[in-house]
């Protein structure tokens, strides 16, 4: 037969006069746990490095035609001539990934390229 016995909860005795251990690194610890990571994470980015090499086959020129900016043209508005309902603002955003432009100005005369439809 077994018995079974419930106790109260472990409480530890506190020690007067002890501070609790502390853990502490040495000098040539800091360095060997630095030196550790380090090797760490280098072996990560080796590891992952692969997936972000580039080919040396080019991709499809994507087909553009070309305008001239008129006094009073927008990004906003060429672009709402070209794209379908509700995707104005994905197509000012592809027209400025083409003519790597910084933000939505234009200038008069400026030429533009713009994606076929």
């Amino acid at each position: 037969m077994s018995t079974l016995s419930i106790s109260p909860a472990f409480v530890p005795s506190v020690r007067s006069g002890r501070k609790a251990a502390t853990v502490r690194l040495t000098r040539r610890g800091r360095a060997t746990f630095v030196l550790a990571f380090l090797a760490l994470a280098l072996i990560v980015m080796t590891a992952l490095g692969g997936w972000a090499t580039a080919t040396r086959t080019g991709g499809t020129p994507t087909p553009v035609r070309v305008i001239e900016i008129q006094p009073g043209d927008t990004l906003y508005d060429i672009a709402g001539d070209l794209a379908k309902p509700g995707q104005v603002r994905e197509m000012v955003r592809q027209i400025e990934d083409l003519n790597s432009m910084p933000d939505a100005s234009l200038v008069v005369g400026q030429k533009l390229a713009l994606p076929l439809s």
